[in-house]
């Protein structure tokens, strides 16, 4: 069995890491380029970094800020925000990116997942979806969580899918930042349904929750942010408690 990642997210907000509670109420979480040599140090498998306030200044420092990461880590990193087109990607991977994680723009613009896939590879291309469960549905939203859309949650997901993407990451908003656990029965309904990786995000609060967005969601990887951020969970701790529980990982 492949090992299980584990991936700290890092929120950009005007050069610095931020973290917020239902996408909203955010909290100044330190320099994103330090706090991503403290992840790699600690054994973080690969990080994501978000530009969650993408306007056109925003997108030039974001750049500057990718060309740092790259110039300071020796682990995969995953960008995000604001990318729109081939130009966009191919940017951020000059600047010394993995992949981009493109959610808005997949949504209103679903061949973009096609350009980036047959332009730089189905391992570049993250589609991360927002959704929210209402009324019995898990619904995909836009702009950081603001906008509804008509998409499903598993409709899209292997749209998606069938379109290049190489991995989904899903965030169930309602579990975003409250450290309640991941929306485990969705997680596994989406690694059932797909063939590609699937990364859970929104809800770690303790290592058991890690443990179970493996066992009870399937997922392929687990994403957090404020847990690791503010020194909840060490990340070297967290994985010797997890190979302890029978769950690969790197050490």
């Amino acid at each position: 069995m492949l090992a299980k990642r584990i991936i700290p997210c890092l929120d950009v907000k005007d050069g610095m890491t931020v973290k917020g509670i239902n996408f909203v109420n955010f909290r100044n979480a330190g320099d994103p380029v330090e706090l991503g040599k403290q992840y790699s140090r600690a054994g973080a498998d690969e990080l994501v970094y978000l530009d969650i306030t993408a306007s056109h200044e925003g997108r030039k420092t974001f750049i500057e800020l990718v060309e740092r990461v790259a110039a300071n880590l020796n682990i995969p990193f995953t960008v995000g925000g604001g990318i729109n087109e081939l130009q966009d990607v191919d940017r951020l991977l000059g600047a010394g990116a993995d992949k981009v994680s493109i959610n808005s723009s997949a949504l209103r613009n679903p061949q973009l997942i096609e350009s980036i896939a047959k332009n730089f590879g189905s391992q570049v291309c993250v589609v991360a979806i927002d959704a929210n469960y209402i009324d019995g549905e898990w619904i995909c939203f836009l702009n950081g969580g603001r906008i509804a859309t008509e998409k499903r949650l598993f409709d899209w997901a292997k749209e998606a899918e069938a379109l290049g993407a190489g991995e989904i990451l899903f965030t169930s908003m309602a579990h975003d930042g409250v450290k309640t656990g991941y929306a485990n029965e969705a997680l596994a309904r989406l690694s059932d349904e797909l063939h590609i990786p699937v990364i859970a995000s929104g809800g770690a609060g303790t290592k058991a929750h890690f443990k179970e967005a493996f066992t009870l969601g399937k997922a392929d990887a687990a994403l957090a942010a404020s847990v690791f951020h503010f020194g909840e969970i060490d990340i070297t701790d967290l994985k010797q408690y997890l190979h302890h529980e029978g769950i690969p990982v790197r050490l």
